[in-house]
């Protein structure tokens, strides 16, 4: 990756940090100074890469993995704010990603129970919950939005 994405991507990170939410390529391109069609041609390099994941139109962010741009079934509280996960791995990311203790909070797939956790640092509470993930790894980006 080169040195023009790596900041690109850093700078989209950080807006998604400091927001709260996915910033617009608007707002990236004013952070660094470059124009909106620069920011968006970045963003479909970084897409290709996987560094991120953008819409189907490709304008906006989708994923800033662990984040969720969109509304999803794991939720995290976390620096004293609300995130999305994209799943039940990227919800136990985001507390790693903003090196801070988070409550992950979903229900069961299978029967909707709530469910719910603490977690700071490697330590998880209640210990002993499992999650099955539907395809290998290796497919995962096969459609990443689906996986």
């Amino acid at each position: 990756m080169n040195e023009s994405l790596l900041e690109l991507r850093n700078a989209t990170y950080a807006l998604v940090v400091g927001l709260g939410r996915a910033p617009t390529s608007t707002e990236v391109a004013a952070e660094l100074r470059r124009t909106t069609g620069e920011v968006l041609g970045g963003w479909r390099q970084l897409h290709d890469a996987h560094a991120l994941v953008l819409n189907g139109a490709g304008d906006e962010l989708r994923m800033a993995n662990p984040f969720s741009a969109v509304p999803t079934a794991y939720r995290v509280h976390c620096a004293g704010r609300w995130w999305y996960g994209n799943c039940a791995w990227d919800a136990f990311g985001i507390g790693a990603a903003l090196s801070r203790p988070a409550r992950v909070e979903c229900s069961c797939p299978d029967c909707g129970e709530a469910m719910g956790w603490e977690v700071e640092g490697a330590a998880v509470e209640p210990s002993g919950a499992l999650f099955h993930c539907l395809l290998p790894a290796a497919r995962w980006w096969d459609d990443i939005v689906f996986t």
